[in-house]
């Protein structure tokens, strides 16, 4: 942790705890009570130095909307300032939703059900109930999202970004048989279609790149400090999407839809052509194998790879998987 942000939390911690004794006290209190019930004051130097920044610390409060009031107190003639924040007025007021907000609530709160973040989102939601908000359960039939969070180094890389912390891992691109080594500066964490990018500053490379969590191969390890570096502005999902839709440099996927099923595929399709009343034949771009071979699964019957080979090796794969996961709990 580096000085400033020790200064930063203490700075934090002081004004919280400024808020606390003057949100819960029965009557306003003096400058003298407050530097004795407040710990960071009662270390001052002086009181020369308490002033200062308990005059910097009123300041600040005000201008974040904390409505610190003054009062008189004492003898017409030896009067001085006292403190107090009205409660009335620092309390949010009473919240109310739509339904569609509400669904959208709701919606959200499922987002996260395989993810780290299950935990805080099923937090917020409860904290939602208690204040009498109820969710719109029934608007929400038939909808079930998911953000899937289920690649290892997941936690690992997210903690990177937040800390801007360098890490190193083990790479395997799709061409490639054997993994390499990289050591990044993790920029941002996004997911795009399905799929989980890290936008990160390749320091062997030197220059950014996009790096697909599901391909990282053993574990996630520190390359350096926290806050070694500085993030450059950049637009994240942008950075991401220009990665998972680089140029195509292979032959088109050949799939077999069923009639009225498949269409998300049928809309990205190059062209699609009607079998016969119950299937359609589709051709469409894709840059990689593993990817669309979790969506063509996504459809289990009403899609059937025709080509090329190595989506139908990849789609059985994952079939035969889930197979043999279900024998396995008979």
């Amino acid at each position: 942790m580096t000085a400033g942000t020790t200064t930063g939390a203490l700075k934090t911690e002081r004004l919280l705890n400024l808020v606390m004794v003057l949100l819960y006290t029965r009557r306003p209190l003096t400058k003298a009570q407050i530097r004795r019930l407040v710990g960071q004051y009662d270390t001052s130097p002086s009181v020369e130095a308490f002033e200062r920044m308990f005059e910097r610390d009123k300041d600040e409060l005000r201008a974040l909307g904390v409505p610190l009031a003054t009062t008189e107190i004492g003898l017409a003639f030896d009067e001085e300032p006292a403190y107090r924040i009205d409660r009335r007025e620092y309390a949010l007021p009473d919240i109310a939703f739509e339904p569609d907000e509400l669904a959208v609530l709701g919606l959200a709160s499922r987002t996260w059900a395989q993810a780290s973040l299950a935990g805080p989102a099923a937090l917020a939601l409860r904290k939602l109930e208690a204040s009498g908000v109820e969710r719109d359960t029934e608007s929400l039939v038939g909808i079930e999202p998911r953000l899937r969070t289920v690649e290892p180094a997941f936690d690992a890389v997210k903690d990177a970004v937040v800390a801007t912390r360098p890490i190193a891992f083990d790479y395997r691109r799709p061409e490639q048989a054997e993994p390499t080594a990289r050591v990044v500066e993790p920029w941002s964490l996004v997911s795009v279609r399905g799929r989980w990018y890290l936008n990160a500053f390749d320091r062997g490379r030197g220059e950014p790149r996009v790096f697909r969590l599901s391909r990282i191969v053993g574990s996630v390890r520190p390359a350096g400090h926290p806050g070694a570096y500085a993030v450059p502005e950049h637009d994240p999902r942008a950075m991401a999407r220009t990665r998972s839709s680089a140029p195509v440099d292979h032959a088109p996927a050949v799939l077999r839809v069923r009639s009225g099923a498949g269409h998300a595929l049928r809309r990205r399709a190059r062209t699609v052509g009607e079998v016969d009343d119950t299937w359609s034949l589709l051709d469409l771009d894709y840059v990689d194998v593993e990817q669309l071979a979790d969506e063509v699964c996504g459809y289990g019957a009403d899609v059937v790879v025709e080509a090329p080979a190595e989506l139908v090796d990849a789609v059985i794969a994952r079939l035969t998987a889930v197979r043999d996961a279900h024998r396995s709990l008979r």
